[in-house]
């Protein structure tokens, strides 16, 4: 299922599409969307549709379908309300996935003495957006790449692992725990590398020990209890 939001400016964030299967629901709802000036508020569209798409069917123990946000942006933050450490502190505490579409072309390139051009500062954003929640930038340099990162989100979306371990500090103290995967070269060195999370919260009053599967085995001879 997928929901669409187009943001304009802080006060201008809409929901154009809450979420739906119907191919046809999204293809008018994408459909809808234009280019419209104003003063960019990248980081609190993020924020609040992370917590829309977190609070989806949240309690559901049987659901684990992946979550992911696509983002299509220049980068550029004009005028939001919430910060970046808010909202990377609350994509911490999330299960979202980011991928974002970076048209980061046509921003000033030109940086100060001590200051960082409008481009590199959008660059730095997108790409901590992608890397802090295990997903992807992707920066096209015309319409015609868009088929192909498309294709490739798709593909990291349904070509994925769960990961578990049981960490060295047990304490659940809300604290914030960086996480590093390494994947050991393919045959022939070709470069492998594991799209993960950055690190993950120690949440408080956590049980001890990961919670097993909420899935029922399936009645075969090994597992009846014969007992009455």
């Amino acid at each position: 299922e997928t929901f669409l939001v187009r943001f304009i400016s802080s006060d201008k964030i809409e929901t154009v599409q809450d979420f739906t299967p119907s191919k046809d629901l999204l293809m008018d709802g994408l459909d809808s969307l234009y280019v419209e000036g104003g003063q960019t508020a990248i980081i609190d569209a993020v924020y609040l549709s992370a917590e829309h798409i977190s609070e989806y069917r949240k309690g559901d123990d049987d659901d684990r379908r992946r979550r992911a946000l696509i983002v299509i942006t220049d980068g550029e933050d004009r005028n939001s309300f919430y910060k970046q450490d808010q909202l990377f502190a609350r994509l911490r505490e999330e299960d979202v996935q980011i991928y974002v579409i970076g048209f980061v072309n046509e921003l000033d390139k030109e940086s100060g003495l001590i200051r960082k051009s409008p481009r590199e500062r959008a660059v730095a954003l997108i790409n901590k957006l992608a890397g802090e929640t295990g997903g992807r930038a992707f920066y096209p340099q015309s319409i015609a790449d868009l088929p192909q990162i498309a294709n490739d989100i798709v593909r990291d979306l349904r070509a994925q692992y769960v990961l578990s371990y049981y960490p060295t500090n047990r304490a659940h103290d809300g604290s914030y725990r960086a996480i590093r995967v390494t994947v050991d070269d393919a045959p022939g060195h070709d470069k492998r590398i594991a799209l993960t999370r950055s690190g993950r919260i120690a949440v408080r009053g956590e049980a001890g020990v990961p919670k097993p599967p909420a899935t029922k085995l399936p009645a075969t001879k090994s597992n009846i209890n014969k007992n009455p």
